[in-house]
């Protein structure tokens, strides 16, 4: 059994170490879980996750309660089939995606997916990102899965709601991301629910400003079917090699031209690199890469988050990433068997 101190790492290190047992069908122990965390511990998000890990892998688990601060996990088979899981929070639906997923590709089984909760989180993928970025990337590794967003659900009601329709195929293939291309379209959209329209408003013109869009590339989505009041301004582009998505979140006490400049300011910073990842696509890169069992993909500098899940993953799998600085913020990270 795999032994892990969960005490540096936050909610990420458990829910990477499920996909990862998932995988590989190693069980894990997991100790002082958010440790250093104001409130340590499971909280209601992660338990979700778990149980989702569970009965997507016919798992036995000990500790799976709140606040727990240890758990086992111990994979037996892993099935497909229809899965609906309910947070009951805001806590991220894309989190919880993420950690079945990498398996139910891997073992090549079809599965109906239906997940409850925060659709548009900080500290988290948005639902845009893993539309129009994480899967446009699995598609080139060969990932033959439909993705939908029913409803948002913004901090801090939730009630948003995606769907993946994963159908049976191949473990991913080894792709190397080099050259991102000339960029063929962006386009900024800012998403209002339950507040003033002008504050979307204020953010896409920051991001015209910033970003120099033109006509067309630049819309407000009122949301009407929302459970309670949320903002997003998500900033999408597609080049000839890649997609990538930027997102700020609208929250108390933050201008909506604070909100849009911090997510400018990333996409300037990306562009600038001239690198097919940033670093939110760059962390969901490694483990798929690991299962392929190569390939490799151009990014800004990797953060400590990166290379704490890259040590993860080189617990559990026979891979080695290799890290490579070009100069002037592009790396590259490589995995070799």
């Amino acid at each position: 059994m795999i032994e892990i101190d969960g005490q540096a790492g936050g909610g990420q290190l458990l829910r990477t170490a499920l996909a990862l047992s998932l995988c590989s069908g190693e069980p894990f122990a997991m100790e002082n879980i958010r440790g250093k965390r104001e409130r340590p511990g499971l909280l209601r998000q992660h338990l979700t996750a778990v149980e989702a890990a569970a009965q997507v892998g016919d798992a036995d688990v000990d500790g799976a309660t709140p606040g727990s601060t240890t758990l086992r996990f111990s994979p037996r088979a892993v099935h497909g089939g229809a899965h609906r899981w309910t947070i009951g929070t805001a806590g991220s639906t894309t989190l919880v995606l993420q950690t079945v997923l990498p398996a139910l590709w891997m073992h090549g089984v079809e599965a109906s997916l239906s997940i409850v909760g925060g659709t548009h989180n900080p500290q988290a993928p948005s639902a845009d990102f893993i539309a129009h970025a994480f899967l446009p990337a699995m598609a080139r590794m060969g990932l033959d899965a439909s993705f939908a967003l029913d409803s948002h659900g913004f901090y801090p009601a939730g009630g948003g709601e995606i769907r993946m329709a994963l159908r049976a195929g191949g473990k991913p293939a080894p792709v190397h991301f080099g050259e991102r291309g000339p960029v063929l379209e962006q386009h900024a959209e800012a998403i209002v629910s339950a507040i003033p329209a002008k504050i979307g408003e204020r953010e896409l013109a920051i991001a015209r400003a910033r970003l120099g869009l033109g006509d067309g590339e630049a819309s407000l989505r009122e949301v009407r079917r929302a459970m309670g009041p949320g903002n997003a301004l998500s900033i999408r582009f597609r080049t000839e090699h890649a997609s990538a998505v930027f997102t700020g979140f609208g929250i108390k006490r933050v201008t909506a031209e604070a909100v849009a400049e911090r997510a400018c300011a990333e996409a300037r910073a990306w562009l600038a690199a001239d690198v097919v990842a940033d670093s939110y696509l760059a962390d969901q890169l490694l483990l798929p890469m690991a299962l392929a069992g190569g390939g490799s993909f151009t990014t800004l500098a990797p953060s400590a988050h990166t290379r704490s899940n890259a040590a993860l993953i080189e617990k559990f799998l026979p891979v080695e990433f290799i890290y490579t600085d070009h100069g002037r913020g592009r790396w590259t990270i490589a995995v070799e068997r």
